[in-house]
Parts: structure tokens; sequence; C-alpha cells
């Protein structure tokens, strides 16, 4: 039975300890350390609701909690149970805890996908003790579970595998009994790849490695069939490669390192496409560092920056467009929120461009570090706290909005600093009607 059942199954952990990941919700005195204490068993137990990306352990940490903690273990899809299993497992919940005193885990996976009628039928179990529930989401639980019963339960939210939990998963897979026993080697390109490719999913890490570990195994035994000399000498375990992985997941391996070189150098290659308004090379940078497994959030946060440093008034629509990608990115994931990310950089690559207010920004920074900055204009001080009038706080500022053209002249820098000028807008895009406007309005300032 084993060779049928995944790699990903067979090395699930059967205790908390053996958990990669998740170290934030594995405390002492967590409250899922607490669940899956033994001593627990006769107290009543908070509900959880898991939720976080595909492959960062829900399905596990149930597992893990049920065998640890001696409790009944009950397992649902929400795929493919109705309301009519909810209430029978609630019913023989009820049954074991009356009659045997056994407390039963209930767990749920996929539960956004309960309409709120099945949903609604877990409220009395969970409600009344009858189950521990816990249930597991890739889903915003805001959104996909129903108020009630997530006024119930704790939300726990789980974080995507770091490259370090990865390698802890795929070097005990290649060593322990349950896995590929080590009668195979793994060299270190290919396990770096693996890593790579698996972008914090432990599952996607494991189901590459026991594809890539079947071809090496192919080639080695095609290898001994066809040589005489090596089937006869003790033959060593045969290695799972670079190529092996590239082979198993059908796409070409990336030169990437997340932490090194070619990071800072794609990630700058996509910034200059993209003030260089070549949309073509922006998207190509952006697919290199998907596929590469680089942080989407990461990919994200420089989108924004962008549409400030090298678009501003030009577009300001693009800061709006940047914002929103980060946010969708956040909240569906991936592989979806590629789809945000590339609407955000060809809406940033062609639109106009100008790095006014970000030049505008950094030069008054610079005067102000070399002491430039002077004392506020006594009629633009707060005039509000007691005693400030007697010191003339206030006294000569004219309200704006008194005026015809809703501009007066009066002065706003400070004396060492009058008449100086740090925004100079373009005349491109939507800041050439700024450049024009701010014109005439340093012309009614008397500038």
């Amino acid at each position: 039975m084993r060779s049928h059942t995944p790699l990903a199954v067979r090395m699930r952990p059967t205790s908390l300890g053996e958990v990669a990941g998740q170290g934030h919700l594995l405390r002492k005195g967590s409250p899922l350390v607490t669940l899956a204490d033994p001593a627990s068993t006769g107290t009543t137990a908070t509900s959880v609701i898991l939720w976080g990306p595909p492959g960062t352990g829900k399905t596990t940490l149930a597992q893990a909690i049920a065998r640890s903690s001696g409790r009944r273990f009950v397992e649902l899809s929400a795929v493919t149970a109705g309301v009519k299993d909810v209430r029978e497992v609630m019913q023989d919940s009820l049954t074991q805890r009356d009659l045997y005193g056994q407390s039963t885990i209930l767990f749920l996976d996929e539960i956004h996908r309960f309409t709120k009628a099945q949903q609604d039928a877990l409220l009395p179990g969970v409600e009344n003790g009858w189950v521990v529930l816990i249930a597991a989401t890739t889903e915003n639980p805001s959104f996909s579970v129903i108020s009630p019963l997530l006024s119930r339960s704790l939300l726990l939210t789980l974080r995507p595998l770091t490259d370090a939990d990865l390698g802890v998963l795929v070097d005990r897979a290649v060593d322990d009994p349950r896995g590929l026993g080590g009668r195979l080697a793994l060299d270190a390109d290919a396990r770096d790849a693996l890593v790579r490719l698996a972008s914090g999913d432990g599952r996607r890490a494991l189901t590459a490695l026991e594809a890539a570990a079947s071809l090496a195994e192919r080639d080695a035994a095609e290898v001994e069939a066809t040589d005489e000399d090596a089937a006869e000498s003790d033959a060593t375990a045969p290695t799972i490669t670079v190529d092996h992985v590239s082979q198993a997941v059908d796409r070409a391996l990336l030169r990437y390192d997340r932490e090194g070189d070619e990071h800072y150098d794609v990630i700058s290659a996509f910034i200059k496409a993209i003030r260089g308004s070549d949309v073509d090379a922006a998207i190509h940078y952006l697919a290199r560092m998907i596929e590469a497994g680089e942080d989407p959030r990461f990919i994200a946060r420089r989108l924004i920056i962008s549409a400030s440093e090298d678009i501003g008034l030009a577009d300001p629509q693009a800061l709006v467009i940047a914002v929103a990608a980060a946010d969708a990115v956040q909240l569906i994931g991936m592989p979806e929120g590629r789809i945000p990310l590339a609407e955000a950089t060809a809406y940033l690559a062609t639109t106009a461009k100008s790095n006014a207010a970000y030049v505008a920004v950094d030069a008054a920074i610079a005067d102000v570090r070399a002491g430039g900055f002077g004392r506020v204009p006594v009629h633009l001080r707060d005039a509000h706290y007691p005693g400030a009038k007697r010191l003339g706080h206030g006294k000569g500022y004219v309200y704006p909005h008194d005026s015809e053209v809703g501009v007066v002249a009066q002065q706003y820098l400070p004396d060492e600093l009058r008449g100086k000028r740090y925004y100079r807008p373009t005349v491109h895009g939507q800041e050439r009607d700024v450049h024009a406007r701010l014109e005439k309005i340093r012309k009614l300032l008397g500038e």
C-alpha cells in the first residue's frame, strides 16, 4: 500500500513536534499545543479555523493534534459532504461523549465551499461542545465563514513555509523509512531547486521530489541494465539531480537566488523596464520572478514604489492601481495573483512618467539635513494653545478659502528658504495640467 500512497501523505507528521514551520502557532501554551495535549481531553477545547495558503500544513496540524491528543478524529471535505453528513457526525459525536466520555475532533477541509445552510448545521455541535471543530480554508474567513461560527472559533493564520522549513521536509523525506528511506541521494542543486519551486508549499516540494526520485531510479536502472560491470559491483545510491527535478516538473529551472545577485539583477531590470516604458521587457522580468518563486508581496511593493517614484502626478491613478494589485495579491494569493501583478505592471509601463515629486522631496530632505529649515513664519504658527496669541502666533494669517480664487499672497516657507522651489512638474501626462496650474498659483503667491 505504501508504494501507492503519495509521498506527501506518507510523510505527514504524527505529532506537533515533527511539524515544519508555523512556529508562531506552536509555542508552549498556544491553543493548538493545548488541544494536542492528552491531558486536555477532559476539558472544553476551543474550535479553530486554520487559514493559509495550500501546502502550509492545515491538514497536517489537524491530524497531528488528533493523534497526539487521543481524541476521536473525524474528517469531512466540504467538496463532498452535505448537511446530512454534518448532522450524522454531530449525533455520533454526542453519543460518543455521553456514553463513552470520548471527545471528537471534526476536521473540515475547505470550509469556504460550504453554503450558509451547511455551516449553520455545524453551530449546535460547536456551541455545545459535541465536537472540537478544526476547519481549514485558503479563503479569507471574514468573507467565506458565517459570523456565528467565526465568533465561536479562534482564527489562526498559517504562513507560507520558509526555505529552511522546506529544506527540513525534503531532507526528512529522503532519509525517513516512510519516504525514500535513504535509497537515493539528493544533490545540493536539486535540493535548492525543489525548495525554490515549492514557493512555500510543502506538498508541492514533496510531490516534485517523488517524481524526480522516480526518474532518478529509472535512469539508474537503465544504466545498470546496459553496464554489466556496474551491475556486478557495489552500486552507490542513485542520485537525484537538478535535471531530474526539471524533467519532473516539466519546466526550465531558472538560475535565481532570492538572497543573491540574480534576485537584485532581475528586480532592477524589472523596475528599469517599467521606467523606460518597455512593457514587454517588464512583463518578461515579472514572469521570471514568478516562475522562480519570488515573494509576490515583494513584487507588489516594488510596483507601489515605481508608481510613486517614476510616474507620480503624471498619472496619479498609477499608485491607486499598484496598491490595488498589492491588496489583490494579499487577498487571493498565487497563482491567481500573477494576473493583478501583470495588470499593474502593464499599466505602469505604458503610462506617462514623472519623477518630479520624488526629486522634490529628496531635495527638501537634503536642505533640512544641511540645516536649511529656519523657523515657521509667525502667521502660520498654531494659535490654539493658551498664550499663543500673546506671542503673535497666527496674526496676519489669511484664510485662502475667503479669496475668490482660493489662493492668497502670503509667505509659507521660512525666511531662510523664501523663493526656494523643490517641485518642478514636467509636461508629461496629467502633470502637464499641474505645471500650468502651478505657474498661475506661484504668480498669485507673488513668487
